[in-house]
């Protein structure tokens, strides 16, 4: 059985199309689980694009913010109420929050999830330990 070029391009595409269409954006994550309180301010949720609000949130870093609000922090429950959510796919609705807050974060890399990975399990440590 002989390949040619096209058919190998056509099978790694056809492969990495799961991959593709199951990755959310931040936006479409942000409107799915987080616009319900970051849309309207509920228990004093920071609204979407409320500059003032979202400054002391964005100055805690994008560590320790997508850390503490993927455990849960404050009046936010665990993961924003969405249980599937991956930390990649939360730390980006908390990326699209942000640029439309007044910051300017980028897309988690792998270095930055590891480390948002390793807040996680510090914060959840302190959390045990305060009960």
């Amino acid at each position: 059985m002989t390949f040619n070029t096209k058919t190998l391009v056509l099978a790694a595409t056809v492969m990495a199309a799961p991959t593709i269409t199951n990755a959310q954006s931040g936006e479409t994550t942000y409107k799915q689980y987080c616009v319900s309180c970051h849309g309207s301010g509920v228990l004093n949720a920071p609204k979407l694009g409320d500059k003032a609000k979202w400054a002391p949130l964005i100055a805690e870093g994008q560590v320790i913010l997508t850390a503490h609000g993927y455990v849960g922090v404050r009046g936010m429950p665990a993961k924003g109420g969405g249980p599937n959510l991956s930390v990649e796919g939360f730390a980006e609705s908390l990326v699209y929050m942000v640029n439309n807050s007044g910051g300017k974060w980028t897309s988690p890399n792998p270095t930055t999830v590891a480390a948002i990975n390793k807040e996680i399990e510090a914060r959840k440590v302190g959390l045990n330990k305060s009960k």
